[in-house]
Formats: C-alpha cells, sequence, structure tokens
C-alpha cells in the first residue's frame, strides 16, 4: 500500500487533553496532518470522509464504543485505513485483540511523540507498530495468541469435547453414531481451522479460547 505525505489521518478519543495535544504536536508536522478529531465511535462511522482517511488514531476505550469491536467493524469496510490503537492500559490480551481484529500497531497514550512518529512510519511502511512499553509485552507473544479464533458448527463442537474428555476416534464414532471416517474428516478440519499440528495443541489453542 503507497499513501502519500502529509497522511490525512483522524483522532478518535473523548479526552480533550489527548485529543488537542496531538493536534497541537502534530500541527508542525509535514508527515501527518489531522482532518478531524471525533469523540465516539458513532461519530465516527458517521462520518462521510474515511475513504479518503490514511491513518485512524484510535481509543480503546470510547463512551459509546469498545474500541476493540470498532477496529473490526472499520477494517471490513477501509481494510487500508491504518488503525493505531491508543491506550492508557497495556493489558497484553486486549493488545492482542486489537492486533487480531486488524489494528495496525498499539501505543500508550504516556508515549513520547517520537514514539508516535516513529510508529506511524512503522505502520505506513507494513509494519506492526508498538510504543517501546507495548512491544516489551508483543515479543512474550507466540504465534498461539495470533490465531484467528475459527468458528466451529455444532458438530465439530461435539467432536472436540470428546476429545477433550480423552475420547478416541472409534469411541467418538460410536457414541455420535457416526462412521469412523466422518469422525477422522471432523478432527482433520479441526486441526486446520485452529492451525494445530496435533491434538495437543488443538485442544490447549481450544482451552485458550474458550471454544
Amino acid at each position: 500500500m503507497t499513501i502519500t505525505k502529509p497522511y490525512k489521518t483522524i483522532i478518535v478519543d473523548d479526552h480533550p487533553i489527548v485529543s488537542e495535544g496531538l493536534q497541537v504536536v502534530f500541527s508542525q508536522s509535514k508527515e501527518v496532518e489531522i482532518v478531524r478529531s471525533f469523540k465516539t465511535g458513532a461519530a465516527l462511522l458517521e462520518y462521510g470522509g474515511l475513504a479518503k482517511v490514511d491513518i485512524i488514531l484510535l481509543d480503546i476505550f470510547l463512551p459509546d464504543a469498545n474500541g476493540i469491536d470498532l477496529c473490526l467493524k472499520i477494517k471490513k469496510s477501509f481494510p487500508k485505513i491504518i488503525i493505531l490503537a491508543m491506550s492508557s492500559q497495556a493489558e497484553r490480551s486486549i493488545v492482542l485483540q486489537m492486533i487480531k481484529n486488524g489494528a495496525n500497531g498499539y501505543l500508550l497514550k504516556s508515549a513520547s511523540l517520537e514514539e508516535f512518529k516513529n510508529c506511524i512510519h512503522k505502520a505506513v511502511e507494513g509494519e506492526l507498530a508498538f510504543s517501546n512499553e507495548v512491544r516489551g509485552i508483543v515479543q512474550k507473544t507466540n504465534i498461539h495468541d495470533l490465531k484467528t479464533v475459527p468458528r466451529l458448527t455444532r458438530r465439530e463442537k461435539e467432536i472436540l469435547l470428546l476429545l477433550a474428555d480423552g475420547k478416541s476416534t472409534q469411541e467418538i464414532s460410536d457414541t455420535l453414531f457416526l462412521s469412523y471416517l466422518t469422525v477422522q474428516t471432523h478432527r482433520r478440519n479441526l486441526l486446520n481451522k485452529c492451525q494445530a499440528r496435533n491434538l495437543a495443541e488443538l485442544l490447549k489453542f481450544a482451552k485458550e479460547n474458550a471454544l
């Protein structure tokens, strides 16, 4: 993706000190142009100029919306927009969920101006961008944490529960009155959906993601 300077940027944050502060620090920037700021998710979604926006600096906790869900919604309609999450919290689970939902990076609001500039540059270059403190959290993340949680069919859930109970393919076949081949096929589909190499990885992923 190629975008040209200055990057048309929107701030979404209900705290004036954050929103106005960012507008001030970027007011003299030749790389970032703050075109609008909004205090709510609804106001952002109602804005008719999103198709022309390059970057959104998005607060995680808004008065009317969850920034994590809002990120996913925006990315579905405008996948080319760069979304950098902003928060005063560095909870690992929140960081990971934002990335799963399409965010291009995550910054703490306490980050320095240089960190903000650096993260914007990295995101424009196609990299995942994190402020320094958040980077330390992400570096402890393994590949399984970033897998998208799949949707399972009712039958797949039944088989997964029986696998978790230690049942063999034949025992599951007998319990559900299915052919051995059918159970094998469902089992293989579960491994593929969860990107697991074996049963142990499948059950670990299922437990961690409440499947």
